[in-house]
């Protein structure tokens, strides 16, 4: 398996880039390859593992897909084939967004419960109450879910789960509900820019979505969407991931591509803890000309602080001095990265959904592995600002939501090479 071999203590200076939105890709892609029989061109669409096993598990429903260099062409699916196989949908959560497309577009789907990220457990449950109030019939077998009906009607759906809103169970509704008979009432959807794209995209291709963006979406169905050409919002994760890695090296760069009015609640606190932001129009210039103060922060929905953003913003306060904390409200368990920052030297104790963090004055390079995907962000991030050389295993979890990150971070100054 690689591996990310990174010599700390570089400062990080120059441009950098941000790829296309894995989380808003995910849903077009589907939205783009099941609901119209009709060509679709998406660009700004990222490098990544995650959606090469998406476009896997669209070619198993017969699509054909072609990606070149960040263009993605695709010929829609054969209006035939409603079943997607174990193997690949194991692999990745997002698979389950195939579910309402199919249902509304083909009135049946076998679909196999998902797999990806180990960072707690994230039901379906919203995503199967949604469908049902539209007028599936589901049931669960070997594994599968079973979905049918003759022709979904629109409805009113409340999509508020234990943890919030939800952004997957959005999607798949107003996927399900573009195609569906008369009106649908999403309440207490989820807001997130991804799903804002998503709606954009919709629209384009034919779609009446009102709302999106708000807790209150409304879908008033149409007999037919047809192919459109669509370039995805940039990443906002990597953006900020980006962001950390210019404060917590102490760097001067500036970050391309990143959008202001995404990214509010996280500028924020790096405000907060001392980092100089300089917004211009086409992204922001990253700067530290201060000593860094300890914060509190706790995650939340959007426009809330990013759990996504959670591990990245630990790392840079386990380099600053005092006592930081952080209160996990989306996923409580996501403290996997937690031992290997320990490994490296910070001072981070967990107790049930809270992280105490005591800033140290230097990391020191580990041997460490990546758990999740923005575990792995973290490692890296420590492991550019630790004294030594830091070795990072199981980096297929990075792959799956950054494109070519160490070949980005090398280019502003990183001495990250990837072993294979």
């Amino acid at each position: 398996m690689d591996k990310l071999i990174i010599q700390g203590g570089r400062r990080l200076k120059g441009t950098v880039s941000v790829s296309g939105s894995k989380n808003a890709a995910l849903p077009i892609i589907v939205a783009a390859t099941i609901l119209t029989e009709q060509p679709s061109t998406l660009r700004n669409v990222p490098d990544l593992m995650d959606l090469e096993t998406l476009c896997h598990v669209l070619k198993g429903l017969g699509a054909r897909l072609q990606f070149e260099k960040g263009t993605l062409s695709i010929e829609p699916i054969d209006q035939k084939t409603y079943q997607t196989p174990y193997d690949l949908v194991r692999k990745m959560r997002a698979s389950i967004y195939v579910l309402g497309p199919l249902v509304t577009k083909l009135g049946q789907a076998k679909v196999s419960f998902p797999g990806g990220c180990a960072i707690g457990p994230r039901p379906v449950d919203l995503h199967l109450k949604g469908l049902e109030a539209l007028g599936t019939t589901i049931e669960i077998e070997g594994g599968y879910i079973l979905a049918k009906t003759d022709q979904l009607i629109g409805a009113e759906i409340e999509l508020k789960g234990t943890n919030g809103s939800s952004v997957g169970a959005t999607a798949n509704i107003m996927m399900a509900a573009v195609l569906a008979k008369g009106i649908t009432t999403i309440r207490d959807a989820a807001c997130e820019p991804e799903i804002v794209d998503l709606a954009n995209f919709l629209n384009k291709m034919g779609a009446q979505v009102v709302g999106a963006g708000t807790a209150t979406v409304t879908i008033h169905g149409v007999k037919e969407l047809h192919g459109t050409d669509y370039a995805i919002i940039p990443d906002r994760i990597e953006a900020g991931t980006f962001m950390i890695a210019g404060a917590i090296t102490n760097g001067d760069i500036f970050i391309n591509n990143a959008i202001p009015t995404h990214m509010e609640a996280l500028t924020k606190k790096l405000s907060q803890i001392g980092v100089q932001l300089d917004w211009q129009d086409k992204g922001v210039h990253i700067t530290t000309p201060n000593p860094l103060v300890p914060i509190d922060v706790s995650t939340d929905v959007y426009p809330g602080f990013p759990t996504d953003m959670q591990a990245q913003i630990m790392g840079l306060m386990a380099l600053t001095p005092g006592k930081s904390m952080i209160t996990e409200s989306i996923f409580p368990d996501r403290f996997m990265h937690v031992s290997e920052l320990s490994r490296m030297g910070a001072k981070i104790l967990v107790d049930g959904n809270s992280a105490f963090i005591h800033g140290v004055k230097s990391l020191s390079g580990a041997p460490v592995m990546a758990s999740d995907l923005r575990a792995g962000a973290v490692l890296i991030l420590a492991g550019m600002a630790a004294k030594g050389e830091t070795v990072i295993s199981r980096v297929y979890h990075i792959d799956r939501g950054y494109e070519k990150i160490e070949e980005k971070l090398t280019n502003i100054g990183a001495d990250i090479v990837r072993q294979k």
